[in-house]
């Protein structure tokens, strides 16, 4: 389904457009990062908490040294106060992401993947390929909704296509 090369082009996709939308959400006040535009998740900071914390939770899944999600699922739009601690968790976690990627190899992307989900209150089992890349999926399709809010709110978008990926991202 996937192999490691998928996995590191996405760590470095991941990285590459949440550096963007940090520097992006620093220009923005606190009122217009926190309107409810009728989104999904209402808001951008609150749409971009969604995405650190599924990140954590995914990632406590697959490396020991980081903790699950310190918030229920049920307050995961506000598991980051502010944006500043929202940006310096999600640029460790990024960076913690890449390492995962960078260890990984094709051998670790087979076999099953058996975790609680408190959503659905009860362990699920999937293939590990396709949580890895649900994990990646979940991201861009969340940071889409925030890209559509940012033109909302008179903002410039970050580039988000995959194929101008800068090399050094």
């Amino acid at each position: 389904m996937i192999d490691k090369g998928y996995v590191l082009t996405m760590a470095r996709y991941n990285g590459w457009q949440n550096s963007q939308l940090r520097h992006t959400i620093k220009r923005m006040d606190d009122k217009a990062l926190r309107q409810d535009r009728g989104a999904f998740f209402g808001s951008i900071f609150a749409t971009l908490n969604h995405i650190l914390w599924a990140d954590t939770l995914w990632m406590s899944r697959w490396c020991s040294d980081v903790p699950a999600p310190d918030v229920p699922a049920a307050e995961n739009t506000a598991f980051k106060v502010t944006p500043s601690d929202w940006d310096g968790a999600r640029f460790r976690l990024d960076g913690r992401i890449r390492i995962w990627a960078q260890t990984l190899s094709n051998v670790d992307l087979h076999g099953t993947l058996s975790f609680h989900s408190a959503t659905l209150g009860r362990t699920v089992s999937q293939p590990t390929a396709m949580c890895i890349a649900h994990m990646f999926n979940h991201q861009t399709h969340h940071r889409g909704q925030v890209h559509q809010m940012l033109s909302e709110a008179g903002e410039t978008p970050p580039v988000s296509d995959l194929i101008f990926m800068p090399e050094d991202a």
